[in-house]
């Protein structure tokens, strides 16, 4: 089955992937995975529901959530994947998911807004979307200018823009959070003594920051109050002219 899946999928795509799964699974990859598994685990322990769906190019379990019955993850023919679909086919019926979570799945992608559709399609109403990206205006996001591997291919989309699409696809933004504050350097050594950015960088909140962490929330459609039909003006009712008949006339 998975190797007719691999014959049938896009192979551009599954190189795509194929390098962000290589590059995440290296120590810098691997360093924002774990701040960002921090971050995702806290905001997840407060929904429930059935389901739960994440998608994203990584070799790591699906997130935990506690409250939620089944989680499953979907993606490329890989293993860890439960689920096999191309980004934009994914076999899920509308609304059919409690939470959903693309884990970098916008920053390796070939159709961002059409896989962001796909995913908020999925989402019942009152549901949340959570989405993590590589922040842009950070020195990770520098660092993708310069890079020779998997990081190079990331869009690094600005958490504003996806923002404004959610708005486009009916959703709230409820919350923006950010994490990894450290610099992406190769050096261990460097990394653990500069480990105490990240308690500094999680009170202040500040936006330069390695990835980004937005909830939102699919607004519930409810009933449109039916339009009242426009009445044109009437004119004045005229009392019109009654003609008087005598007695005469009547008796004739």
């Amino acid at each position: 089955m998975t190797d007719q899946a691999f014959a049938q999928a896009d192979p551009e795509w599954l190189k795509l992937i194929g390098e962000a799964r290589d590059w995440l699974a290296g120590p810098l990859g691997q360093l924002l995975l774990e701040e960002e598994r921090r971050l995702l685990e806290e905001e997840l322990a407060r929904f429930f529901g059935g389901y739960l769906v994440s998608y994203g190019p990584g070799a790591e379990g699906p997130p935990k959530a506690g409250q939620i019955q089944h989680n499953v993850r979907l993606g490329a023919p890989m293993p860890g994947v439960q689920i096999i679909c191309e980004e934009q086919s994914w076999p899920l019926g509308e609304h059919a998911a409690d939470v959903v979570v693309l884990q970098h799945g916008l920053d390796f992608s070939l159709s961002p807004h059409g896989l962001l559709r796909e995913a908020a399609r999925s989402v019942r109403p009152g549901g949340h979307l959570l989405i993590l990206g590589i922040h842009p205006w950070s020195t990770w996001g520098v660092r993708r200018l310069f890079a020779q591997d998997g990081l190079a291919r990331a869009r690094c989309i600005a958490p504003s823009r996806v923002g404004d699409w959610l708005t486009l696809l009916g959703f709230a933004l409820e919350k923006r959070r950010f994490g990894c504050y450290r610099p992406p350097l190769a050096s261990l050594a460097w990394q653990m003594r500069l480990r105490r950015m990240e308690s500094w960088g999680d009170a202040w909140q500040l936006p330069g920051a390695g990835f980004y962490l937005l909830v939102a929330r699919k607004l519930v459609v409810g009933l449109r109050p039916l339009r009242q039909s426009r009445r044109e003006p009437m004119g004045k009712l005229l009392p019109m002219p009654v003609a008087k008949i005598s007695r005469r006339d009547a008796d004739s």
